[in-house]
């Protein structure tokens, strides 16, 4: 990504905070990302760390209709993703998605409830609605709405280690091109 790709993408995203009365702290930890594969617009999420302890970490996350975060999952964090303004909808699956079996069913926690769902399902969540993922479970997320916030809250994160991208070519980070000076520095900024 160029850095003036990232300045547009975090001026856009503190705008759209703003508009919907999401105050961000001081000096918030930004990090942006198009997974290392160089189309944002397609695969590409903003995200600010509001918290990050030993225990527990907090993510605020902004992303527009037709970005996709890839298939994924975690070896160890369990998360609560909470979409807080517009919709998006989410992919599950029990397992890799290339050896978990289609018709394979497990149990998810939606809105607090148990949800029965089959490997490949796609659930929509609203503003205010939630879902629950344990370590293992694979999901690829993407907003329904032209722009989303999604909340996260989740166990002790650990981006660099316990990201597993189904496919083998994705990074968590995006490299950047310093074609302008930085808005502000990233995560992944050395």
């Amino acid at each position: 990504m160029k850095r003036s790709e990232v300045n547009e993408v975090i001026r856009s995203a503190s705008s759209f905070f703003s508009k919907h009365h999401w105050h961000l702290p001081p000096n918030p930890a930004w990090d942006v990302t198009d997974f290392g594969l160089g189309n944002f617009n397609q695969k590409g999420l903003v995200l600010i760390n509001l918290a990050e302890e030993a225990e527990y970490c907090e993510k605020l996350m902004y992303a527009r209709k037709q970005q996709e975060t890839p298939l994924h999952c975690h070896a160890k964090k369990k998360e609560d993703i909470v979409v807080r303004v517009g919709s998006m909808a989410i992919e599950l699956w029990l397992g890799h998605p290339e050896k978990a079996p289609k018709s394979q069913d497990f149990e998810v926690q939606v809105n607090r409830t148990m949800q029965k769902v089959s490997n490949g399902e796609i659930i929509e969540l609203k503003s205010g609605e939630r879902i629950t993922l344990v370590p293992g479970v694979y999901h690829a997320f993407y907003p329904t709405s032209d722009e989303c916030i999604i909340g996260e809250v989740s166990t002790a994160n650990d981006d660099a280690n316990d990201n597993f991208f189904v496919d083998p070519v994705i990074g968590r980070y995006a490299e950047i091109d310093e074609d302008e000076p930085a808005l502000v520095r990233l995560l992944s900024d050395k």
